[in-house]
């Protein structure tokens, strides 16, 4: 469609389109009949093709400040201020800090997006493409969110199992036992767990009434009572270590990061043969080379052959056959690990707002089409006796192993007739047909402020550590069903739960597991030494490129310039200008979107004002908004000098965006402090559909 074309007038609302909506059938069956259509994009949000750019452009009912009518045409609603001067809430429906959770989370997750011309499943795009790209660093983020959505899940349910078993809310667990065994006496076991599902999904107070909150910190795991949080305070209510927040979810992705860590620790200490009992005992006077070397848990690969050999073996790059395939199948393998780890966590996601949807999304359509599928399961188990149900079990096992044959043939049957039938029965094209990821909910809360010419603002950055205080606890945290007290437990043993405690964190679960994660001081020492000799290495290797790339000797070198701003250079800028450089030269990214066709540009000319303020900008280049197909995240440096110059300098590496469009033809912007920021906007702006690779 070109920008000329007229879209569309909307059809009106149908008892039909309601019934179409609620129902899991598939919003199009195109993925299957025009599996190549390429001919079906989009210019701007106002053409609407997803439900993600529709409800961008609906009249919300209840309106944050965001959605208020606004004169200028691009408002800064708090770019660059402290979170008590930022109006809250920013978008109806939804507190600033869970806002900013969403935001710093989708940066993470957002690396590389492309425009898809074809049909999105479930009317929504930004879905992770089957031929996704792999990378250790994507799997540590699948990893990091897999741990906080799924693993911090899990863990809450357990908890409230263990709270249940232990008798401590004495009522709550009676009514529980009474309603099950009486259930169990009349044979309708099944029909009372089908009928409590259809409440906790139809009914949201329920769940706060049969699983009364708590934070996941402070309940024990094993006796569903009261316990200390293992970072010795209660500093915040979801994470697993109750660790303190400046912000809402900061805790538990500090946890899921050190949790990657943690595993990759174990993993290399294990690889590289490290066993604290089989040291020999030597007294804290006496000196060993133990002490004065650094831990070499860092050399995975080599310091395991070392090991290998030292014990008497023989190098493996000469006598092991079985290195190279074993390490090629591993590789091999970790991009469909990635991607099942992130169709899990997406799963896990989408169930989550489908039950407690956020604002703009529709509030009741999802619980009552997944009540839809399970109400009639109660019917049918108020017929079927449990002989019934075994016989249908047991056949299921059966035809399932030894069915093989007819399986096989009626697969090729379906794929021979309807080609990429698989993709029309997704959970997310059928059940969960219009229910959102995170990310999907965060790209529709970005397009909410791009439609109202006022772009959400970044989380602000606090750079003190959050403090050593208990965090305030309310009923929306920690409360019992009825008059008893959460977790059998008085005022004064919470209070003295949640108080602070220096040692708790440091408590482990012996004195082997300590040997086994401890570092020597000594050797510190020598890595300190070498931390003063490296800094001055990297600050040579810094002033030796930007000389070469000043006197035009090297175009990679051009490209790393800036990149390593000094301590007290200001990097605020945005949201209509983001400074950045290209081809080794200053200047300032600018979005206009006051200009007939919206754009975006580069220009030299850092004084002058941007075409939103009034002012005149002489572009070195600019791509409409409407023209991009492609954006791609990329890095300062490689991820060795990144690491590098992190460890030794201190600071941040300013890292840069690839814009391709239509045409193929590509800008690399570097030295972007606002990188994050600028990719959200642009992401946010157009009518494309994308694809996250």
């Amino acid at each position: 469609m070109s920008a000329t074309d007229e879209i569309p007038e909307e059809k009106p609302w149908s008892m039909v389109d309601a019934a179409a909506e609620v129902l899991p059938i598939p919003h199009t069956t195109a993925p299957v009949t025009s599996p190549h259509d390429d001919h079906n994009l989009a210019n701007s949000l106002a053409e609407e093709p997803t439900l993600s750019h529709s409800l961008a452009m609906a009249d919300h009912e209840e309106k944050g400040v965001v959605q208020q009518a606004r004169v200028e045409e691009t408002a800064d609603l708090g770019w660059n201020q402290k979170k008590e001067k930022v109006s809250n809430p920013l978008v109806g429906g939804l507190d600033n800090e869970d806002l900013w959770l969403l935001i710093r989370r989708f940066n993470k997750q957002m690396y590389h997006v492309k425009e898809v011309p074809h049909t999105v499943p479930g009317d929504l795009d930004l879905n992770v493409a089957d031929e996704e790209e792999f990378s250790p660093d994507k799997l540590r983020a699948a990893v990091e969110r897999f741990y906080m959505v799924v693993v911090i899940g899990l863990l809450a349910t357990v908890k409230h199992i263990a709270r249940l078993r232990s008798w401590r809310e004495t009522r709550r667990t009676t009514y529980f036992c009474l309603a099950y065994f009486v259930a169990w006496a009349l044979d309708l076991i099944t029909p009372l767990l089908i009928v409590t599902l259809l409440t906790l999904i139809l009914y949201p107070p329920s769940r706060g009434f049969l699983f009364p909150p708590a934070p996941v910190s402070l309940v024990d795991g094993k006796t569903g009572g009261l316990q200390k949080p293992k970072a010795g305070v209660l500093g915040s209510h979801e994470s697993a270590t109750g660790a303190p927040e400046n912000h809402k979810g900061e805790a538990v992705e500090q946890e899921a990061s050190n949790f990657f860590n943690g595993f990759t620790a174990v993993v290399v200490t294990s690889a590289t043969g490290k066993n604290p009992q089989a040291n020999p005992n030597t007294s804290e006077e006496t000196s060993t080379i133990e002490d004065h070397v650094p831990d070499p848990t860092g050399l995975t690969a080599s310091a395991a052959e070392a090991k290998d050999i030292a014990a008497g073996g023989t190098k493996a790059s000469k006598h092991d056959k079985t290195k190279v395939p074993v390490e090629n199948a591993i590789w091999s393998k970790m991009r469909p690990v990635m991607h099942g780890i992130s169709d899990i966590t997406d799963t896990w996601e989408r169930m989550g707002n489908a039950l407690s949807p956020t604002s703009p999304f529709p509030q009741h359509t999802y619980r009552i089409r997944l009540a839809g599928l399970v109400a009639p399961l109660l019917l049918v188990s108020l017929f079927t006796s449990s002989y019934m149900f075994m016989k249908g079990v047991t056949f299921g096992v059966g035809f399932g192993f030894f069915g093989d044959p007819i399986i096989m043939r009626g697969l090729k049957l379906l794929n021979r007739r309807y080609p990429h039938w698989q993709k029309i029965l997704e959970m997310r094209n059928t059940v969960l047909k219009g229910v959102p990821t995170n990310a999907q909910l965060t790209l529709t809360l970005l397009r909410i402020g791009e439609a109202n010419n006022a772009p959400l603002p970044p989380a602000p950055v606090v750079n003190v550590a959050p403090p050593d205080q208990p965090i305030e606890v309310t009923d929306a945290e920690l409360r019992a069903t009825g008059a008893e007290p959460p977790l059998n437990a008085t005022e004064a043993e919470i209070e003295e739960a949640m108080r602070h405690d220096p040692n708790t964190a440091h408590e482990t679960a012996g004195a082997d597991i300590d040997a086994a994660k401890s570092h020597h001081r000594k050797g510190s020492k020598v890595l300190s030494t070498m931390k003063g000799a490296v800094k001055g290495a990297v600050k040579s290797v810094i002033v030796s490129d930007a000389a070469r790339a000043k006197a035009g000797l090297s175009k990679p070198a051009k490209e790393r310039l800036g990149v390593v701003p000094s301590a007290q250079a200001d990097l605020l800028s945005g949201p209509v200008d983001f400074k950045a450089r290209y081809d080794g030269k200053k200047g300032r990214i600018y979005i206009a979107t006051k200009s007939t066709i919206p754009a975006v540009g580069f220009s030299n000319d850092v004084t002058s004002k941007s075409a939103d303020d009034g002012g005149q900008l002489h572009p070195q280049w600019s791509i409409a908004i409407s023209d991009i197909r492609e954006l791609k995240k990329i890095g300062g440096y490689g991820w060795k000098a990144k690491m590098v110059v992190g460890w030794s300098l201190g600071r941040e590496v300013s890292d840069g965006l690839e814009i391709t469009d239509r045409l193929g033809n590509v800008r690399r912007v570097t030295a972007l402090p606002l990188r994050d920021e600028l990719f959200n906007r642009l992401v946010a702006l157009g009518g494309q559909k994308w694809v996250a690779w």
